[in-house]
Parts: C-alpha cells; sequence; structure tokens
C-alpha cells in the first residue's frame, strides 16, 4: 500500500478520514473531512471520491458527504461484535422490562467502553450513552467490570495515566480505583453512583464465553433506586446469556 510523503500509509489516511464521523457530525464537507484528519485538500478529495464510488461514503443532495450503507453492511458480515449483540438481546429486553430506565450492553475496545446495545424506557432518567458510544473504562459501570477483567497490562497503563474526571463522583485516585478494581473481580458486579451523571447510579455484570469476559451488561438507575433488584436481575439475564452462547459452541 503506497505511503504519501509523510509516510503514512493509505489504510492509515482512509481511517483517519472515516473517524472524522461521529453521533453528532453524520454528515460534513470533503473540505472539514480533510480539515478534521489533517489531509491536504487534494488528498482529500481524492480519497472521498474513491470511497464513494465504493460505497464506503455517500453524498446527500448537498454534496455533504456521509458514512454509506457498503460500509455498514461489511461491518456486520461476520462481526462476533453483533453475534454477541444478537444472543444477548431477547435477555437484555426482559432486564427491561423489569426495570424500565436503561439497558445496555458493552465490549473493550482500544482501551474503551464500547456500547454495542440500549434500550431505554421513555421516561428513564439521565444517560449520556449511545450505541456505538464510547466511554471511558474507570468512568462507568461497565467500562468499570471490563477494566477490572482486562489484561493486566492495560489496567497498569490506565493507572498509571490520568484519569480524567467525568461525573462528580467518577474515580480519579489509582489507589482507589485499584481497589474497586479488586472488589469488582471478588464480587462479580460494579456499582458506580454519580459516576457519570451526579442524578443516576450504574450497575454491571460481567459476560463471560468460555471463561473469559467478553462484555459487560448494566442498568443506569436513578440515584435514589437501590441497586440490589437491579443486580438480581442483571445476573440471572448475564447467565441466560452465557447459556446461550455455550450453546452456540456446540
Amino acid at each position: 500500500m503506497a505511503n504519501s510523503a509523510s509516510g503514512e500509509s493509505m489504510i492509515t489516511r482512509i481511517v483517519r478520514v472515516i473517524e472524522t464521523f461521529s453521533e453528532d457530525r453524520t454528515s460534513q464537507t470533503v473540505s472539514d473531512i480533510g480539515r478534521r484528519a489533517g489531509l491536504p485538500p487534494s488528498t482529500a478529495h481524492r480519497l472521498v471520491g474513491e470511497l464513494v464510488a465504493n460505497g464506503m461514503l455517500e453524498r446527500d443532495d448537498e454534496h455533504r458527504v456521509r458514512l454509506g450503507l457498503r460500509l455498514w453492511e461489511l461491518a456486520l458480515r461476520g462481526s462476533t461484535a453483533h453475534r454477541l449483540r444478537e444472543v444477548a438481546l431477547p435477555h437484555m429486553e426482559r432486564v427491561q422490562s423489569a426495570i424500565r430506565e436503561h439497558t445496555q450492553l458493552a465490549v473493550l475496545e482500544r482501551d474503551e467502553a464500547l456500547c454495542l446495545e440500549k434500550l431505554s424506557h421513555p421516561r428513564a432518567g439521565a444517560n449520556i450513552a449511545r450505541v456505538a458510544g464510547r466511554l471511558p473504562l474507570h468512568a462507568s459501570s461497565s467500562g468499570l467490570v471490563l477494566l477490572a477483567h482486562a489484561d493486566p497490562k492495560l489496567r497498569e497503563r490506565l493507572l498509571a495515566a490520568p484519569l480524567r474526571r467525568v461525573g462528580p463522583e467518577t474515580i480519579t485516585d489509582p489507589a482507589h480505583l485499584r481497589r474497586t478494581l479488586i472488589e469488582i473481580r471478588r464480587f462479580g458486579r460494579a456499582i458506580a453512583p454519580g459516576s457519570i451523571e451526579e442524578v443516576s447510579t450504574g450497575v454491571a455484570v460481567p459476560l463471560r464465553r468460555a471463561g473469559a469476559v467478553v462484555a459487560a451488561l448494566s442498568v443506569v438507575l436513578p440515584r435514589e433506586h437501590p441497586p440490589e433488584a437491579a443486580l438480581e436481575v442483571l445476573v440471572r439475564a448475564a447467565r441466560g446469556i452465557e447459556g446461550d452462547l455455550r450453546s452456540e459452541r456446540r
């Protein structure tokens, strides 16, 4: 793959173009894409044109660019994350029916918690998580579960870096976070009041496949709600999902 004058490969530049899109920025001009991707205008126009021609990006009637359906199609083919979501969804619906707030499924991806699915009641409380959105591992109940069971090298790397405060009670002290992760591994759950929103409590449990934690199942409750009932429902759902994953391997 040909490199640019800076030494970057074509694939690296394409990834940078695609990463300029976000939940809040679904369409852009080519000039904006180039500026955000740090590419010369000529390079941005060429790459965007090729990606449009191959269906990875699309142009609307105003000639703004957005992610293409072809990219979505390819991303789902053989995706383990997509299959995990399919297996988990019926159990998540039962959790949501009982809790009637927010129910979420997240996986570890590039040192962050990536939300694969989210079910929300119309009158549910505050929650900033979005499907395909990311949260810092130390700042959400799902992230804490994933971090507690992650590779030790990842944990040490995160503990050595500054811990950004997201909510009023986000854990930003490394020693406190280390103790919290030990407790999560010991008790099999994370309870995180005020970690993201002062008015909310995140409650999460691990999902295992072949003995390894592959995801976290969580609910977001109003702060005044005790977490015990939600934990019972989550643990039951997690066992159901794990059972379905085991059956799938036979």
